[in-house]
């Protein structure tokens, strides 16, 4: 299995995952409290770990390992972790105590009009937030696996999350527990995925010969230099987050929205996931390899093979989900708690995000070209003004579009951070396209919108066959539906040339070969 493969299990685990959760609590209460309870460690997971470890700490640790010795190396590793512990269990300590003005003013502002809702909240927070300490130092495992060129294990890890998940549901619908024992379980089961995956990533580092121990941590100018790039690394990378959290607070003023938005965002992270992370992950390293050996030619094939991938498959992608929302929403949610009404509601809000889908893509392959030449504060300012156009747009359009706006305003943020960074890579001479990269994604754009036509003209006649219908009837329409598109994508990518067949068998065989 390749990394891609490991994130799209992930992934669809995390499917099963939503749709139990959309069966048993739907859009109610205790729903809108475990997810923005769960959003809040989630956003600290992002600015402090993925942010933070996977782009400031890997081109660091990737040029201990090219210029240095492994004992060198280790040391580095060792020092990062031990000052990482520190600043993660002083913020935990901090937001346990202040869990109930942090959720009042913070997380959830409205859910204070609701007592009950306010207090399951507090309390869910609370039991999930220690899940930020396990997961920050998993992302640091990670970056050091993945420095090693070590991918897998670090991508098959949110496995575990969803495996744990997906049990404790399966249970509490057997045992016919009450939604708000439902909640407070999949909080405890939140934070036992996270020790569990600690202990993996832990053993898989150990096996590449870094047992790594926690020391006092003493300063060096490579932890001041870390430390710098982190900061803004952070913010930079956890954008998204801080969007989707700006979302929820101003959301909470609707009942039943934050559960709606999460539901809506995890069927577009299925492809941001698949595609985006895994070049993510993959290009930093090598990014970083190419550029500590002069070789800028290489770099720039990298960056511009990452994004003719990433567009290839996001923009269809992003059509499909754009056109085909509600027979999609309703495959994979409508039944138990959660009904037709709230499909709806939640298909719009899936229709506004994929307008941004490609862009939040073309944010995994162009932060890394910064990280990886110690740019930091440049993707810094774009992410800042990127969270002040969410912000502005989210109040604007809330009042008259509800969570639509929200999920609009966030789109619309994304393509302006995502053109930003090209801008700024154009002018500093490090992004320029071939002709060859040009004519290509022409022809991927023409197959798209060829694609789109389609879809348009027969999404009347494909909602009207899944309306009130059973999952199998509906799961075979909308497979139909998205087989006749991709029939038509790439036929026309083939027809066109921009993509050749031989590209095709080529990934193909090594699907099968993985």
């Amino acid at each position: 299995m390749t990394v891609g493969g490991a994130t799209m299990a992930s992934r669809f685990l995390g499917f099963a995952r939503e749709m139990l959760i959309a069966f048993i609590l739907g859009a109610g209460p205790v729903a809108d409290a475990f997810y923005a309870a769960f959003r809040f460690p989630n956003l600290f997971r992002r600015l402090f770990a993925e942010g933070a470890f996977n782009a400031a700490f890997v081109p660091m640790f990737s040029k201990e390992l090219e210029t240095g010795t492994l004992k060198q190396a280790k040391q580095f590793a060792e020092n990062i972790l031990s000052y990482l512990l520190i600043i993660l269990i002083f913020l935990t300590a901090i937001a346990e105590i202040s869990m109930p003005w942090l959720v009042a003013n913070v997380i959830a502002p409205r859910f204070a009009d609701n007592a009950d809702k306010f207090e399951l909240t507090v309390e869910l927070t609370r039991i999930m937030f220690p899940f930020l300490l396990c997961m920050s130092v998993v992302a640091m495992l990670s970056g050091i696996l993945n420095a090693m060129r070590h991918y897998f294990v670090a991508a098959i890890v949110p496995v575990i999350m969803n495996i744990v998940l997906v049990s404790v549901l399966l249970i509490a619908h057997s045992q016919s527990f009450n939604p708000v024992l439902v909640g407070k379980t999949l909080a405890w089961g939140v934070l036992v995925s996270g020790i569990l995956q600690l202990a993996l990533l832990y053993y898989a580092v150990s096996r590449q010969g870094f047992r790594l121990h926690l020391k006092i941590p003493r300063p060096s100018p490579k932890v001041k230099k870390l430390l710098l790039l982190a900061a803004p690394v952070a913010l930079t990378g956890g954008i998204t987050q801080i969007n989707l959290l700006v979302g929820q607070v101003i959301a909470s003023a609707q009942d039943g929205a934050i559960a709606i938005l999460n539901y809506a965002d995890r069927i577009y992270q299925l492809p941001l996931g698949v595609v985006g992370i895994a070049i993510g992950v993959v290009l930093l390293p090598e990014l970083s390899r190419a550029l500590a050996a002069a070789d800028q030619k290489e770099a720039h094939l990298l960056q511009n093979k990452s994004l003719e991938f990433a567009l290839m498959l996001t923009l269809p992608a992003a059509v499909g989900l754009f056109f085909l929302p509600g027979p999609i929403i309703a495959m994979l949610y409508e039944r138990g708690a959660f009904s037709a009404e709230t499909t709806a509601l939640t298909a719009a809000a899936l229709a506004a995000f994929a307008i941004g889908l490609p862009s939040f893509v073309l944010l995994k392959v162009f932060q890394p070209v910064y990280f990886a030449r110690f740019n930091m504060r440049a993707p810094m300012w774009f992410a800042l003004i990127s969270a002040i156009i969410n912000i502005v747009g989210s109040l604007l359009l809330f009042p008259y579009y509800g969570h639509v706006g929200i999920a609009f305003a966030t789109s619309i943020a994304g393509w302006v951070n995502a053109l930003m960074l090209i801008a700024g890579l154009t002018m500093g001479g490090n992004f320029s396209l071939p002709r060859q990269s040009i004519a290509r994604l022409t022809k991927i754009l023409l197959a798209s919108l060829i694609m789109g036509l389609l879809l348009y003209v027969t999404s009347g006649w494909i909602i009207d066959m899944t309306t009130n219908q059973g999952f199998l009837t509906r799961f075979a329409i909308v497979m139909a539906a998205i087989t006749m598109g991709a029939i038509v994508y790439f036929g026309t990518l083939i027809v066109t040339g921009g993509l050749k067949l031989s590209e095709l068998k080529s990934v193909v065989s090594k699907k099968k070969s993985s």
